[in-house]
């Protein structure tokens, strides 16, 4: 499956960037080669799409962001209402009506001592086009598992997005690519599925929709949307530990995220799975709902939160 060609370099384009409260040029926007989230992984982001110039759920994005922060040690400077609206600025700012945006925020070079509560913190939101990841269809993706594992939760911030842990994912993906395949499917630490590179993992086993619990992966802001949807239409949903085994019991297999919103899995490894109807459907309701085409369902029990600090 032929990727789409790449587009100019990040830091050699026209336009803005949002940083520290204040548009710069697109090339300007730099931060120090001693920057301590450089050196020590003290950096987190979101990874965020634009849809008709919105930014689908935003507000729970934006506090994910604060949290991870939170969970890293650091607190950003801006509050998550004031970084929401920074965030629909830049995509204002930028014309983009279906586009990627990319908050990201780091510990900077005050010191480079490894424990350095109070060094400086930056943040910097960027707004740009975003093409499809492939071209051709259809666009089921060869998944490879990878030697890599997902840590133990008590060995890692799991709830956090932060650039310590994606690392993993990089060294994961590029072994998959480079053995041919598009992306890389991990296990746990104790040897049970977990999810891609980048994205949360989901069987459907029997007419029931089956994934790996949040407790080695993060619980992804598309994944609750899918899950959400998939209630609200009587899928059932569980929530389970799995083996890798239980690969050859799936109908179809999909992935989760927002780069690849709902993306079915045609193999993993020797095992090969049809685009099958089910993911259809939920890519289908999940393509109109970020399009505001279909309100999003709410979680079973209780009204859709504003603001939520995990995804």
């Amino acid at each position: 499956m032929t990727r789409a060609a790449p587009a100019a370099p990040l830091d050699d384009r026209d336009g803005v960037i949002w940083c520290d409260g204040a548009f710069v040029p697109w090339r300007e926007a730099r931060l120090h080669v001693l920057s301590h989230g450089l050196h020590y992984g003290g950096s987190v982001f979101e990874g965020e799409r634009a849809y008709g110039g919105r930014v689908f759920k935003l507000h729970e994005h934006t506090a994910r962001l604060a949290a991870s922060a939170r969970t890293m040690g650091f607190a950003l400077p801006w509050s998550v209402p004031d970084l929401a609206a920074a965030t629909a600025e830049a995509v204002a700012v930028a014309g983009l009506t279906d586009g990627y945006v990319r908050p990201v925020a780091w510990r900077g070079s005050d010191t480079l001592r490894l424990v350095a509560p109070d060094n400086g913190v930056h943040v910097a939101i960027a707004a740009w086009p975003w093409p499809r990841i492939f071209t051709e269809g259809p666009r089921g993706i060869r998944l490879h598992t990878s030697r890599w594992r997902r840590p133990a939760p008590d060995t890692a911030p799991i709830s956090a997005k932060t650039a310590a842990l994606y690392a993993i994912g990089a060294l994961a993906g590029q072994e998959a690519e480079a053995a041919g395949h598009d992306d890389a499917l991990l296990l746990d630490h104790r040897g049970r599925l977990a999810e891609a590179t980048g994205a949360n993992l989901f069987l459907v086993i029997a007419g029931e929709l089956h994934t790996p619990p949040p407790e080695c992966v993060l619980d992804g802001i598309t994944r609750r949307t899918v899950i959400d949807i998939a209630r609200d239409r009587g899928l059932p949903v569980v929530e389970r530990h799995l083996a890798p085994a239980e690969l050859a019991r799936a109908d179809e297999v999909f992935l989760t995220g927002t780069a690849y919103e709902v993306q079915p899995v045609t193999a993993v490894d020797s095992l090969r799975f049809p685009l099958g109807p089910v993911g259809a459907a939920l890519a289908a309701a999940y393509g109109r709902i970020v399009r505001g085409e279909e309100g999003c369902p709410a979680p079973p029990g209780r009204p859709a939160p504003a603001v939520s600090e995990r995804g």
